[in-house]
């Protein structure tokens, strides 16, 4: 899928170079070697990367995409032989952190790996997000699709989504659903699917995807829409109860989970992907070095069964494919959010 990284030699310029030195002295040509000689061994050491790499991950710790940076940033850090370290920064549904790497400086130690959520679908419910999505980002690679779960809490009566459903629609606005805050792809997966099932909920907001599942799991709000990478540990512990999944098929993870559409709610799939970016004006050596080093680093095996056991698909995509994915869905996320009357609450 990526694009192929050739090499230009430069051999002509050691020609033109020789026929130089030739018409001057040798005083003056043993300078000019001990000043190239000088710059050569300047550009080796400047190398990169030739000091830690940081990620920051707009999203706490604990998230799905948290989950997939940390995995994608050892095996980079292995095969790079230099760190590269996350950070987690959260707030404002992954706007600061965010709005921290447009703003760092353009020299690849600052990347981003975000969710799909705070480059497409915040900057549409927000009208006063400080960043420009295609303007203000270099796009590196997409790293993996995430996979969703409807899930609630163990104790609920709620055997099925279509129990759930049933009883959102015979007592409108009652049913409470958890979020990883406002705009945030729970959020939005989720006022998708109430819209699409015609029933009325009321969104609870929380810090972070991870905190959601947790009081979910704890019996504060019924039911939540997550990655699986986020919930699969509750679930497999069974703290969380997965009723359905968003998916045509049922899930390799999951195979005892009914999709939606087996359960009478047809035409509704969902998931979101994370991607690595880094700041607008990053030199183009740069971006081709990172998208080898992250495609290579998603071939590996034990990346790609990491993922697999958290409900990821690993991807791996060149920097055009991951712009053109970005931009097809900032314009779909804008009609979405307005067919589906989906507020910033």
């Amino acid at each position: 899928m990526t694009d192929s990284l050739t090499a230009r030699l430069q051999t002509p310029r050691r020609t033109a170079l020789g026929a130089i030195l030739g018409g001057i002295s040798l005083t003056s040509a043993l300078g000019a070697t001990v000043g190239l000689t000088l710059v050569t061994n300047a550009h080796a050491q400047g190398a990169y990367p030739n000091k830690p790499i940081r990620m920051i991950v707009p999203l706490a710790a604990g998230s799905a995409v948290d989950n997939a940076a940390r995995i994608l940033a050892q095996r980079m850090s292995i095969n790079m032989g230099q760190s590269v370290v996350v950070e987690n920064i959260p707030g404002a549904s992954g706007i600061i952190g965010a709005d921290r790497v447009a703003k760092a400086a353009p020299d690849g130690y600052t990347l981003g790996g975000f969710n799909d959520s705070v480059i497409t679908m915040v900057p549409n419910l927000n009208p006063n997000t400080p960043y420009n999505t295609l303007k203000d980002f270099s796009f590196i690679s997409l790293v993996a699709t995430i996979d969703f779960g409807l899930a609630v809490t163990p104790s609920a009566p709620y055997k099925n989504a279509a129990e759930l459903f049933a009883a959102a629609r015979a007592a409108p606005g009652k049913l409470n659903y958890a979020s990883g805050g406002n705009g945030s792809p729970q959020h939005v997966g989720m006022a998708m699917l109430v819209a699409h099932t015609g029933v009325n909920m009321t969104h609870v907001p929380y810090k972070g995807a991870t905190q959601a599942a947790q009081d979910v799991a704890a019996g504060q709000v019924p039911v939540t829409l997550q990655g699986l990478a986020t919930v699969a540990g509750l679930v497999r512990g069974g703290k969380l109860r997965l009723v359905g999944v968003p998916m045509k098929a049922r899930h390799p993870q999951f195979p005892e989970v009914p999709t939606l559409a087996e359960q009478g709610i047809p035409g509704f799939e969902y998931n979101t992907w994370f991607g690595m970016t880094a700041p607008a004006g990053t030199p183009h050596e740069i971006i081709a070095r990172l998208n080898s080093e992250v495609v290579k680093a998603l071939a590996d095996p034990e990346v790609k069964s990491k993922y697999e056991s958290l409900g990821l698909a690993s991807r791996g995509t060149s920097p055009e494919e991951l712009m053109a994915i970005t931009r097809d869905q900032l314009a779909r996320y804008a009609r979405v959010v307005k067919e589906a009357n989906i507020k910033a609450d």
